[in-house]
């Protein structure tokens, strides 16, 4: 089901030029559409349309079946999860009065609102002990977490994330990345995310959205847009650096072939390597040992399959 709709949508500042130019596409319940482009492409106008926050001039948005007009924005405002880089936690409230925010506003009882919070940061990685205390004692990685835990708070299905994680370092940012893929897993919502790093929207993303110029030049897997460019600007965007990134991601439990699926066994290897391991792992290691076969362990360090470099070409292919 299409939780969100857009018709021919255009957006223009001063009646100039087109931020957004004739836009139609859909997104599917329980999608994770990862928003990438140039900056001034368009993205955070998008995010900004959809929650209200900035008219459209021509065109049609729907929300659910609704159209945008025919919403109270308070209300959908209300039922849509918006996480920013700046977080925006009010800091003389508590960790907790913050994640209760919108509920509050909902008229939810307190005792209700206590224990979504508790369950909620434990949800992003964080002890309860956090609900009493303030934003100005978190990190920004524990602030972002908390950004998080209130969106989630009205239990919305739809999210939107614009650049949440931007300006925290790097580690942190991998850490945060690795918690929302798994979120994303657990509560099947339907995600928007923004975001300037190719690496990043390939690692989260279950469909890509690139843009130019107000317009979606292309939509698709990560393994259709590396692998199937429509155009050049697509292919000139993405890059070398993609396909490391996707390489980087991708799973070895998603490539390799257990043991009942093989007719004829390889020549035994002494190298092993976990199913949770990344490709990218598995390449460095064959490389290094001059080898072309990788057996692979379960998480009980159980040989259950073997990896070679035939089952990257046969994922990707298209």
């Amino acid at each position: 089901m299409s939780l969100l709709t857009f018709k021919g949508v255009s957006k223009s500042y001063d009646n100039q030029v087109l931020v957004i130019d004739n836009l139609s596409f859909a997104i599917e319940e329980g999608e994770f559409i990862t928003l990438i482009g140039p900056s001034g492409c368009g993205k955070t106008t998008l995010l900004k349309m959809i929650n209200g926050l900035i008219p459209y001039d021509e065109g049609e948005i729907l929300v659910k079946n609704q159209s945008l007009d025919d919403w109270n924005l308070i209300r959908l405002r209300r039922e849509i999860g918006y996480v920013i880089q700046q977080i925006g936690l009010f800091p003389h409230m508590t960790i907790e009065k913050n994640i209760c925010y919108v509920l509050s506003l909902l008229g939810r009882d307190p005792g209700e609102q206590r224990e979504r919070a508790r369950e909620l940061i434990q949800l992003v990685g964080l002890d309860d002990e956090f609900l009493n205390r303030y934003p100005r004692e978190l990190s920004g990685g524990q602030k972002q977490r908390v950004g998080v835990a209130r969106a989630l708070a009205a239990d919305p299905d739809i999210i939107l994330m614009d650049e949440p994680f931007g300006a925290v370092d790097d580690i942190t940012r991998k850490v945060l990345q690795d918690e929302m893929k798994a979120l994303h897993k657990k509560l099947k919502k339907t995600i928007i995310f923004v975001t300037h790093d190719i690496e990043e929207a390939i690692k989260l993303g279950t469909r890509i959205v690139l843009m130019d110029q107000g317009k979606i030049i292309q939509a698709g897997t990560k393994e259709e847009m590396l692998f199937s460019p429509e155009t050049e600007f697509t292919k000139r965007f993405l890059g070398s650096k993609s396909f490391n990134a996707y390489l980087g991601q991708l799973a070895i439990e998603e490539v390799y072939r257990p043991y009942d699926t093989i007719v004829e066994k390889e020549a035994v290897s002494t190298e092993r390597i976990f199913l949770k391991d990344t490709v990218m792992e598995g390449l460095r290691k064959m490389i290094k040992e001059d080898l072309q076969i990788l057996v692979v362990l379960d998480e009980q360090h159980q040989a259950i399959g073997e990896f070679q470099l035939q089952d990257i070409q046969q994922k990707i292919r298209l």
